[in-house]
């Protein structure tokens, strides 16, 4: 039995109000599509089918190297972070997964906590390792690094913890692995670069043995930060040539602020799609850096053009085995200002907004385009994909889902926020996350 957190009332009430408007919207959408040879139904459809998961940490504030400054309400638990990303799955309809984070998520019982997500309309998704702090009583200090650690102990240690997450990943019903390191240097000669690289690949070789035959193990890279020298799996060409000699459960996991400014990351979409070690995303945006802002915020266009590039990996796909085409999509942010929830929410319809447009691409006549050089007619191909307004598509599969139709608006609306300020203990004022 589903025990959701927003009344059922609340939502209906919000969409009453709303609904003769977004009919209207709909149809009038639906007629201009339908000039183009496009089924509103069917795009509404592959809307409602998509979803993306969302961190059991991004139910808190993040905080820079700096501070963090904590909002009132802030889950201090897995549970209170469980019932807040059930909020945005109840208003939304499209994050059913949370991706959980250990030791952070720790509990005695993950047969009962899968039962409380399964209460809360939630399932989970890729288990994450945290190998980039040290926690208390642990006996060796990630100091030196992790899986790539000069220290044979230390190494150890990594990958125990990696397995341990397999087995917690397990009895949640996860089927990924995300394993992301922190190690590298920060001074010329600090390491032998080669050797470092070696030590990594030995024991991530020793994690993956121990993956179950139907899981996967996502290696996600990083620039820089912390280590900002080198870093050991530091771009998708570390990260792919690591996943070719681990295995075919090796993927690559893309997170799009983990790259120089003005990369070309749908570029590297297509590149790991044509190797088959495509494996998923954490979706946020960037400005300078690694800033993990909200999905969308900086650069829309960047991200219709990464699902541009997925829409044709899905419809060619070359993934090896008999997996098919399934990236996994997360939701990964650091939320300094705004309400978490808010903010999920609203990046979780910005993500959904560039797929729906991908799907509404001419892919004929931009292939035709493409064949013969026609390259103002390719470029507006996308470019009038992008232009249209899809949120009464999605507005519509949220209201037949059972979700609101204003998701920012119905949130504000039920004073979650408000309540759990009132119920739940203050999160005390952090130095910041590093």
């Amino acid at each position: 039995m589903q025990n959701l957190p927003i009344s059922a009332d609340l939502i209906g009430e919000h969409n009453a109000a709303r609904a003769d408007a977004l009919y209207e919207d709909y149809t009038a959408l639906g007629r201009k599509l339908a000039r183009s040879g496009i089924a509103i139904d069917a795009v509404k459809a592959r809307a409602a089918a998509f979803s993306v998961a969302v961190p059991s940490w991004g139910a808190g504030r993040g905080g820079t190297r700096f501070a963090k400054f904590p909002i009132a309400g802030e889950p201090t638990n897995i549970h209170e972070k469980l019932a807040d990303c059930a909020v945005v799955n109840q208003l939304s309809r499209i994050t059913p997964r949370v991706s959980p984070h250990f030791p952070w998520d720790k509990v005695s019982d993950y047969g009962a906590l899968r039962e409380e997500a399964a209460s809360l309309g939630l399932g989970f998704d890729a288990v994450n390792s945290n190998t980039f702090q040290d926690q208390p009583g642990q006996a060796h200090s990630y100091n030196t690094g992790s899986l790539a650690s000069t220290l044979a102990a230390t190494r150890a240690q990594a990958i125990a913890h990696n397995i341990e997450c397999i087995e917690i990943g397990r009895q949640l019903g996860s089927k990924d692995l995300t394993v992301w390191v922190g190690d590298g240097t920060n001074f010329p000669g600090q390491q032998d670069l080669a050797r470092s690289l070696d030590r990594y690949l030995a024991a991530a070789a020793q994690v993956y043995a121990a993956l179950p035959d139907d899981w996967r193990m996502l290696l996600e890279h990083k620039m820089f930060e912390p280590a900002f020298y080198s870093t050991v799996i530091s771009d998708w060409g570390s990260s792919i040539l690591a996943a070719q000699e681990l295995g075919p459960k090796a993927k690559c996991l893309v997170d799009l602020g983990h790259h120089a400014p003005n990369v070309n990351i749908e570029q590297i979409v297509a590149r790991l799609h044509r190797f088959g070690k495509l494996g998923g995303f954490h979706f946020n945006d960037s400005k300078y850096g690694d800033d993990d802002l909200d999905s969308g915020s900086i650069n829309p266009h960047q991200l219709f053009l990464v699902f541009n590039e997925l829409a044709e990996a899905q419809a060619n796909p070359r993934t090896t085995g008999n997996e098919g085409f399934n990236p996994s999509y997360m939701i990964d942010q650091s939320h300094n200002v705004t309400d978490p929830i808010e903010s999920m929410l609203s990046s979780a319809e910005a993500i959904a907004q560039c797929h729906a447009k991908a799907a509404l691409v001419d892919r004929e006549a931009l292939h035709a385009a493409q064949d013969c050089n026609d390259t103002m007619m390719a470029f507006q191909a996308l470019r009038r994909a992008y232009t249209i307004d899809v949120s009464p598509i999605l507005a519509m599969a949220r209201l037949e889902a059972g979700g609101a139709i204003d998701v920012l608006d119905a949130y504000r609306t039920s004073q979650w926020r408000p309540r759990k300020a009132q119920e739940r203990q203050a999160v005390g004022l952090g130095a910041g996350i590093v």
